[in-house]
């Protein structure tokens, strides 16, 4: 196309450096936040004290930071749920199902030592462990499934997945509502609360699991930067014909990819159940987690599927969500200011995206030719 004299061209990328896609993304979140401020002038409110309300609280506020930490832990381990199968070219759509059942599986395994009455018949060291493996078994369990039927009969992954979501949610009311087996003593339509033995330890004041968010942050760094297995996982989410070509299963990596997803949802899932201070029960808006780990997949693709990358998309998420639900109350705003804020930088830098993998070059045209144009 020419426009003034110029021939204007869209044209594909090789490559992105780094030190650029991290650009595109610092760009995108201020074009997002600049494009929200139209909401806030609309509602008769200054976007720079309101800004100023939400970070201030979110990252320099003791209690707003120890609720960002616990939701960026939460979001985190979505985020890697997510990230895992992507790499393979795959889509774990079910995240929420994945933790629902992991959540079950930690309060199984304190039931199971009779903590719902409050006291349990084993050490603390052993029976946080328990919950963990179980918590990380059970989604494993769960993503599984996915990845079976796609790899045996290539049942598509996101329309079993979101079904699987439905039953868990359901699977989660029957347990802890109306009689269920993990109620409320009191009644209410909640799980039975932790025990102390079975709370997680805490570290500076934070759960033991911002130590785990890191610890898998590098496994997956090594696994697809120096690992054969991560190597594979690559090759297949590239081009699945010339993995075959070259001795990849694909049985193997659908079924191998989901396995791994769905235990970091599980751990995700044990997490905001059983090691956020102040929760310690699967409450009754158990739900909303569930369609907050969305924003892991969010977090997973604004990063390309960088483990490392995630982690910042996370923390900022998980800011945001925060710190906009305090300045809606703190500043009268309308409900559901912080997930339109969230929903808004979620379309700025995913729209982002096309400049990662397009760039758009402007070349003079000879006047000659432009006259003949």
């Amino acid at each position: 196309m020419s426009l003034a004299g110029y021939r204007i061209r869209v044209q594909r990328r090789a490559s992105v450096p780094g030190w650029k896609a991290a650009l595109f993304s610092v760009l995108a979140i201020l074009f997002g936040l600049i494009l929200f401020s139209l909401i806030f002038i609309q509602a008769k409110q200054n976007p720079l004290e309101v800004y100023r309300q939400i970070f201030r609280y979110a990252f320099f506020n003791e209690y707003g930071l120890g609720l960002t930490i616990n939701r960026f832990i939460f979001l985190a381990f979505a985020s890697y749920a997510f990230i895992i199968p992507f790499r393979a070219g795959l889509w774990n759509i079910g995240m929420p199902g994945q933790l629902y059942l992991g959540a079950l599986a930690a309060f199984g395994v304190v039931y199971a030592f009779g903590g719902k009455s409050g006291q349990v018949s084993i050490a603390s060291g052993p029976l946080i462990v328990l919950m963990v493996v179980a918590a990380m078994v059970a989604g494993a369990l769960v993503g599984g499934i996915a990845g079976f039927l796609r790899g045996k009969w290539n049942v598509n992954e996101i329309v079993v997945t979101m079904m699987l979501n439905f039953i868990l949610f359901y699977l989660v009311s029957f347990m802890i509502k109306d009689g269920g087996p993990f109620m409320n003593l009191g009644g209410r339509g909640e799980s039975f609360e932790l025990p102390d033995a079975a709370r997680a330890p805490l570290i500076a004041g934070y759960p033991y699991t911002l130590v785990l968010v890191f610890l898998f942050m590098i496994a997956l760094q090594v696994l697809f930067a120096r690992m054969s297995l991560g190597y594979q996982i690559r090759a297949f989410g590239q081009s699945p014909p010339a993995a075959r070509y070259a001795g990849i299963k694909p049985f193997r990596i659908s079924v191998l990819v989901f396995l791994l997803g769905g235990a970091l949802a599980g751990l995700a899932g044990y997490h905001y159940f059983a090691a956020v201070p102040g929760v310690y029960k699967i409450a009754r808006t158990y739900g909303y987690f569930g369609d907050l780990s969305f924003y892991g997949l969010i977090c997973g693709l604004i990063s390309l599927g960088n483990p490392i990358a995630a982690l910042f998309m996370a923390l900022l998420f998980g800011g945001l969500s925060i710190g906009g639900r305090y300045a809606q109350g703190k500043l009268h705003l309308g409900f559901g200011v912080d997930f339109a804020l969230m929903g808004v930088l979620m379309i700025s830098l995913v729209a982002f995206q096309f400049f990662y993998h397009y760039q758009i070059t402007f070349s003079r045209v000879p006047k000659s030719r432009a006259l003949a144009d």
